[in-house]
């Protein structure tokens, strides 16, 4: 009996320490409920930021629930959605579709508890081209009240270094020697000890399209409160990080066509393969005005050197890309296009005064800001005539002019004063030497706060950084409320695209399969096509050597250094025979293939060039492009792979010269079509091409056609 009674009496201990145990979670839930639990279910359009288009006729409607602390997460599961005017429109799930009807509905969603509404008000399209009846056109009607002030609870309810942490975008993209291609704990943990707001991605985390879409998602997944802005540098053209997305062509190729439409088309296809990703915020357009050949960073990133065509291709690129849901950032403010140095290298300067840069740099981005575009990026770039404002160099001891990135007068005064811009000012990489060779990290992060940034990009030392910029705040020299004011941009911008936490995330497997059909689509693809045809520009014909007529006995050499195989298979592609020589030099050059190039038919020569060394007349890649003029009587044909400018080296000693702007793909299959007559060129020189002396060579929107 007493071994018995031992047993139940521990059995009834086990019991009673299990349940303790049970109620001690369950007490520590009901505290945490209390604390942070749902307090309101909201319709997210009726948002003041949320975007309410609709698209053919129907729009998604989302439920969030708003917790106690202020944060608030995409509901849809357990919710009931009725329309009250179902001759107006239907909804089911939250999708609402038109039936074309003129009239008022309501639409309601509740989850038993709490309940939300909007409006929809259906009324003739007057302005419908359509002959006939009149098509209706839907529009939101949002309720209003202080129930839908989501930023400003958010923002109450925030810590300082939830606020601090919305400020910051890091890149991960290396840990520990290795390229970062999925979700590390490490980086998990620092996302959320550091409340962060954003990440930008580069080459090396996005490899394939099933596994950028696991590691997007997963970083989604790792934010505690808010989504995430997961960013990248996506321009299209030499500034292209996705390896598994369509190379479209870049700004320059687009300046060529002159072609508004391809400009929407590109930004438009871009983010639709990033949107798919879970990437929702792209680093592009560049809206630098390229008007000095000597630039060693825009050159072709830029739409080319006419504030006009810049402005108006660049504001066509970022509708396309705002409209596909992914933001858009124009760079870089108040301009980097006329400048002779990399600030990834040194500390470029524009010494122009301000009339002459409202008239040129700060036009295109003028024109974005007025366009509403999302955010604007900040360049690291001094501008003299308009901060005079000297500093001494952390690295050198010398005094030196204060970057824009770190100018309140440029960033405050300039941008959000004078030109009136609202929305979200992010700077450049703040890793850049720019910076970091005259700045310690922390006192970098706190000047351009203090300047007027929103998002600090890849500050160096992201804890120290984190701890700076708190104790800047603690001392007073950061006030609370100008942290605020960024937050208040940052969310609003979130809200505006949608970038929510969701608590039934769609699953991964769902995301993949959709990425996979729209990343490298062959819709894309032909826009690619399109626009690279459309791009190639005839600088010089001479005697009407293009297009080539080849006879089967005759012979093609083509000849060059980098990328020179991409060109060699283009041709084969209509001349299987021609024989590609790999030489930057001609000291490259063997005496049996120079034998080869004497005894050619016709001689192709490719130049690939992005600094004023490269294209230097004394270079061994031009000097090998005129002792090519020297050695064979055959037609020579030069073609200026990346930029345009490479004729200056060698514009009297080539038969014909063509410009394709980068060194992807398509471009090159648009070229070696073009040298063979099956793509007629239309291209226009988006630049001027100079001598070296500053004459005119080739002037701003010149193109041959092929007779």
């Amino acid at each position: 009996m007493k071994s018995v009674k031992k047993t139940v009496t521990l059995s009834f201990l086990a019991i009673i320490l299990a349940m303790s145990h049970l109620m001690t979670g369950m007490a520590g839930q009901t505290v945490q409920a209390a604390e942070d639990g749902v307090k309101d279910l909201i319709i997210f359009q009726n948002v003041p930021e949320a975007d309410g288009t609709f698209e053919n006729n129907r729009i998604d409607l989302k439920a969030l629930n708003v917790y106690e602390g202020g944060h608030f997460s995409v509901k849809s599961e357990q919710l009931t959605w009725e329309s009250s005017n179902k001759n107006v429109a239907s909804v089911d799930d939250g999708t609402v579709k038109m039936t074309g009807q003129t009239g008022r509905t309501f639409i309601e969603v509740t989850d038993g508890e709490y309940t939300d509404r909007i409006a929809i008000h259906s009324k003739k399209d007057r302005s419908s081209s359509s002959k006939g009846k009149p098509d209706t056109k839907p529009s939101l009607i949002k309720e209003e009240g202080e129930r839908y002030d989501m930023i400003g609870h958010a923002i109450e309810n925030m810590t300082i270094e939830e606020k601090i942490g919305q400020m910051l975008m890091p890149d991960f993209r290396n840990w520990d020697g290795e390229n970062v291609t999925e979700m590390l704990p490490e980086i998990e943990e620092l996302v959320q000890e550091y409340h962060l707001g954003g990440v930008i991605l580069f080459a090396e985390n996005v490899v394939t399209t099933d596994q950028t879409a696991e590691l997007v998602s997963d970083y989604q997944e790792a934010a505690e409160k808010f989504g995430l802005l997961m960013t990248i540098d996506q321009e299209g053209g030499i500034v292209t990080r996705l390896q598994s997305g369509t190379d479209f062509p870049g700004n320059m190729a687009l300046g060529a066509t002159r072609s508004e439409e391809l400009s929407y088309d590109v930004g438009h296809d871009i983010g639709e393969e990033l949107n798919s990703l879970g990437i929702n915020m792209n680093l592009a357009p560049v809206l630098d005005v390229n008007n000095n050949p000597d630039n060693p960073v825009i050159g072709v990133r830029s739409f080319g050197e006419d504030p006009d065509l810049v402005g108006k291709l660049g504001v066509a690129y970022t509708k396309g890309l705002q409209d596909s849901g992914v933001a858009a950032t124009a760079k870089h403010f108040p301009g980097h296009g006329d400048t002779d140095v990399d600030s990834h290298l040194g500390l470029p300067e524009v010494p122009h005064d301000i009339d002459r840069l409202f008239e040129v740099e700060l036009h295109p981005f003028q024109q974005a800001m007025d366009a509403d575009i999302d955010a604007i990026m900040t360049a690291h770039v001094t501008f003299p005539k308009i901060d005079d404002t000297k500093v001494i160099s952390e690295a050198t001891g010398e005094e030196i002019a204060l970057p824009a990135t770190l100018s309140h007068t440029v960033l405050t005064e300039l941008m959000r004063e004078e030109m009136a811009y609202e929305g979200v000012i992010i700077t450049d990489a703040m890793n850049m030497q720019a910076i970091s060779d005259h700045f310690g990290p922390v006192d970098a992060a706190i000047r351009t706060v203090k300047a007027g940034s929103d998002i600090v990009l890849m500050p160096v030392g992201l804890g120290e950084v984190a701890e700076g910029l708190l104790d800047a705040v603690d001392n007073g020299e950061i006030t609370e409320d100008r942290v605020e004011a960024s937050v208040e941009r940052i969310l609003s911008l979130k809200m505006n695209r949608g970038i929510l936490k969701e608590e039934t995330p769609e699953a991964l497997e769902d995301k993949i399969t959709n990425a996979e059909a729209v990343v490298g689509s062959e819709e894309h693809k032909m826009t690619e096509k399109e626009v690279a045809e459309k791009a190639v520009t005839l600088v010089e014909n001479s005697d009407e050597v293009l297009p080539l007529d080849m006879n089967e006995d005759e012979s093609i050499v083509v000849l060059g250094g980098s990328y020179i195989g991409s060109l060699g298979d283009a041709v084969r592609n209509y001349y299987p025979d021609a024989s590609v020589i790999r030489a930057s030099s001609s000291d490259d050059i063997s005496d049996e293939q120079w034998e080869e190039i004497r005894e050619a038919d016709k001689v192709i020569v490719g130049t690939t060039t992005a600094t004023v060394a490269q294209r230097a007349e004394s270079s061994p890649q031009m000097t090998m492009v005129r002792d090519l003029s020297g050695e064979t009587d055959a037609p020579l044909i030069a073609v200026g792979f990346r930029n345009p400018y490479d004729i200056m080296a060698y514009h009297n000693e080539v038969d014909a010269y063509v410009a394709q702007y980068g060194f992807r793909s398509a471009s090159f299959e648009a070229t070696a079509a073009t040298i063979f007559g099956e793509n007629a060129p239309s291209g226009q020189l988006p630049i001027t091409i100079p001598d070296y002396d500053g004459n005119v060579l080739y002037e701003f929107g010149h193109g041959l056609h092929l007779n």
